[in-house]
């Protein structure tokens, strides 16, 4: 039995380096679970863009669309909404972030630059206009907090405040004892650094302001993980189960004991009853219990 299309939906980059991190993601999904039909997609910058890998699909294939982003935003909460809406029998998985995984490895991260407990760090995320962003965000610096000690703030390149260069000033000010200092603020250890960790997935437009936002040290992004393929199925499988669970509670066929004279149902009701019939048969063909 096939099991429905992944089409792995990235952001987009111009950055050589960072297209490549995303193609080997692409490829190590596709390595941990032989037989699956991964394909390539993005919702800006690069190309085959979202909506034409999904009209593209083969006709009565179903795909999941697994978003290569580290939040819910704009991009999940409308391209790829509009992109799966287009195509019946499409759905679309929740993006990598937040996940306790993506902490652990923002913790490594750190680790490599050499991070210490004295030094004050800025979560460094893209931004987005959608509130629900924020908050994702928010929750990841939470598990990022029960990993380290360290006085830590969430920051963004866009969209939302506040903005990586702002926190990165802050923070300053708190370490060489400005306003904002003493135990308020964390009782941040005088002569530390400040620290930008980078929560994005590759390098890129983003990553590369970081390096221009004043910190003392700049994490590396979070590709290249083996974690972040194993992510991406269990979200896979996720949306596959969400889509088993709904056919189970949709109305079963059931045979007309109408006699063959009987008045015809009115056209709302027969589109209502043609609708489920083609959503059970979907169903029971790509989802299997």
């Amino acid at each position: 039995m096939n099991s429905p299309i992944m089409i792995a939906c990235a952001h987009g980059t111009s950055n050589t380096q960072g297209a490549a991190e995303v193609n080997a993601l692409r490829d190590a999904i596709a390595a941990l679970r032989p037989g699956l039909d991964v394909r390539e997609a993005y919702v800006d910058v690069q190309q085959p863009d979202l909506v034409d890998v999904v009209a593209g699909l083969p006709a009565g294939e179903s795909a999941v669309v697994v978003p290569l982003l580290l939040s819910v935003g704009y991009h999940v909460k409308v391209d790829i909404a509009r992109a799966v809406k287009s195509r019946p029998g499409s759905a679309a998985a929740a993006p990598l972030g937040p996940d306790p995984r993506l902490a652990a490895l923002l913790d490594q991260r750190l680790r490599e630059a050499g991070v210490t407990d004295n030094d004050v760090i800025v979560l460094a995320a893209a931004g987005s206009s959608n509130p629900k962003a924020a908050v994702s965000v928010e929750e990841l610096l939470g598990q990022l907090q029960e990993l380290r000690s360290n006085r830590m703030v969430a920051a963004y390149g866009a969209s939302a405040k506040p903005s990586v260069p702002d926190a990165v000033a802050m923070l300053r000010e708190e370490l060489e004892g400005g306003a904002g200092a003493g135990e308020s603020a964390g009782a941040v250890d005088v002569g530390g650094r400040v620290v930008i960790a980078s929560y994005l997935l590759a390098p890129g437009f983003f990553h590369d302001q970081l390096a221009k936002a004043g910190a003392d040290v700049v994490t590396e992004p979070l590709l290249p993980s083996p974690v972040l393929a194993e992510i991406a199925l269990e979200r896979y499988d996720a949306a596959v189960a969400k889509a088993r669970e709904a056919a189970a509670a949709a109305p079963s066929e059931v045979p007309s004991t109408a006699p063959a004279n009987a008045p015809e149902a009115a056209p709302s009701d027969a589109q209502e009853g043609g609708f489920f019939k083609a959503v059970r048969r979907f169903v029971t063909k790509y989802f299997p219990r």
